[in-house]
């Protein structure tokens, strides 16, 4: 695969931030410094949403073999501004707007006795395409695209096995190997990121209420969480959900559920790596205080025979903001303190099928 370590092509996402912790279907965007991109679609196993009078319990239930066809849309178009201007000469080009198709076979292997699930995630097709080259000196642009095409190529017929418990929480997932190992250095820990990220994402933590909830009634679920080692940042923010009612989609009964979030991420100290753009800022001597701020909005379906997730609208507004100070000032400023924030904005559109 073309190193896009030459000249400091790095395809990443900085508009995306790291990737996030998990919760919340509404794809809260912490995520993705490469295309909050890997839509690594993995729609833990499903519970059953249980009627009760004018009510509806909604909560999973895995079911050994279960089988489904998540197909993927997502857009997302990002700004990029700093003070001074110069300060984007330190930084390698970066997408500004890029979009990814896939589609994700997602197959329940096992239930064990405690209640926990291994789920398997297949990427059946995956489409990744960016303004990179837009971005790049012109002998750099054929590369660029060959990158993006053989990253396209790489993903597809990839699979995983993620590992859940009975509440939805990730526990832990293997098989992305084969996904890191023939990428960049600068590729492998944002998309092994983005993975985590949206494995956790869909498995339900911060979505489903614990008590039967009526048509409009609403609840919150909270996903602040402290900096750890397997995941170096610190997480303040939560879901407002609302049960709107219900519908069909494909003939199959489901429940309607409206949400919005907002939240704020933190990076530990040692967060940045060593492959990221803000660390290569932080290499020329320049200290690093960043954070990142979401908020959006969210719609989805569940099937209400067992919980699973028929379909899935987000749009996420994100923005990161980064102030870096310098021991003395830089040579196009007299400033010691400079500011960079990325905002971006994403549309995801996620379509199920299968029982």
């Amino acid at each position: 695969m073309y190193r896009l370590k030459q000249k400091g092509l790095a395809v990443r996402r900085l508009a995306d931030g790291p990737p996030g912790r998990p919760q919340g279907p509404s794809l809260q965007l912490r995520s993705g410094w490469l295309v909050a991109g890997l839509t690594l679609l993995t729609l833990c196993a499903p519970t059953p949403a249980l009627a009760r009078g004018g009510q509806v319990k909604l909560i999973r239930r895995y079911r050994s073999g279960q089988k489904m066809v998540y197909a993927t849309k997502m857009h997302t178009k990002a700004v990029i501004h700093s003070e001074p201007p110069e300060l984007q000469n330190f930084l390698p080009p970066l997408p500004t707007n890029f979009s990814v198709q896939q589609q994700n076979t997602v197959t329940v292997k096992a239930v064990h006795s405690d209640g926990s699930a291994d789920i398997e995630n297949h990427f059946d097709r995956f489409e990744f395409q960016s303004d990179l080259a837009e971005h790049v000196p012109e002998n750099f642009r054929g590369p660029a695209v060959s990158a993006q095409q053989e990253m396209s190529q790489h993903v597809a017929g990839q699979a995983i096995i993620a590992h859940f418990d009975r509440s939805g929480r990730l526990l832990g997932f293997e098989g992305g190997e084969s996904l890191f190992e023939q990428l960049d250095l600068a590729y492998r820990e944002p998309l092994r990121q983005a993975l985590r990220f949206f494995l956790q994402q869909l498995g339900g933590e911060s979505l489903y209420p614990d008590h039967p909830v009526k048509q409009g009634e609403t609840w919150k679920r909270k996903f602040d969480s402290p900096a750890s080692a397997e995941y170096p940042y610190n997480v303040e923010g939560g879901n407002t959900l609302r049960y709107v009612g219900k519908t069909k989609v494909g003939g199959v009964k489901a429940a309607v559920v409206e949400l919005s979030f907002l939240q704020v991420l933190r990076p530990a100290a040692d967060a940045l790596g060593e492959a990221g753009p803000l660390a290569q800022l932080k290499s020329h001597g320049l200290g690093v205080d960043m954070r990142i701020d979401g908020q959006g909005t969210g719609r989805v379906v569940l099937a209400l025979d067992d919980g699973r997730v028929l379909q899935n609208h987000a749009s996420i507004h994100q923005t990161l903001s980064a102030y870096l100070k310098s021991a003395t000032p830089l040579p196009f400023t007299n400033s010691r303190t400079l500011k960079l924030e990325v905002q971006s904005d994403t549309e995801m559109d996620v379509e199920g099928t299968g029982r």
